[in-house]
């Protein structure tokens, strides 16, 4: 079983990695909607005018876990990285004033972010000795 779940997350980190970076299109050209939700969450995090660095920072972020979700070797620490940016962007969907549909378009970014989150833990899950032996590592 365990051998299966290993190959499954294979699919899992293809999907974080696809999703991620589709919307990195948006996000490193400045593309209208992506501008008009960071504009929204720089406002009400009071760093008003810090929009642009603030999806750049993201885009980076995801770029990231992108390549180590997809690097067997690394595979773990990018769905550590993954899980937390979508954590994030949940967090960020529910208290803020963007709310969980922005686009009025049935809240398809909410529901990709929840999707790449649950894939992240599934990989966590599947490979969970190698993610405990990592956590140990990192808190010593």
């Amino acid at each position: 079983m365990d051998r299966i779940l290993r190959l499954l997350t294979w699919p899992a980190a293809l999907f974080i990695a696809g999703t991620l970076l589709w919307y990195e299109q948006y996000k490193l050209t400045g593309n209208e909607g992506s501008v008009y939700l960071f504009t929204i969450l720089s406002d009400w995090l009071g760093i008003h005018g810090y929009e642009k660095p603030f999806r750049l920072f993201v885009a980076i972020m995801e770029i990231a876990a992108s390549i180590l979700v997809v690097v067997p070797p690394t595979r773990v620490f990018g769905a550590f990285f993954a899980l937390g940016v979508m954590s994030g962007a949940i967090f960020f969907h529910l208290v803020s004033p963007l709310g969980i549909d922005p686009y009025h378009d049935g809240g398809a970014l909410f529901k990709e972010a929840l999707e790449v989150w649950a894939s992240a833990a599934f990989i966590l899950i599947a490979m969970r000795t190698e993610a405990i032996a990592l956590v140990r590592r990192v808190v010593g």
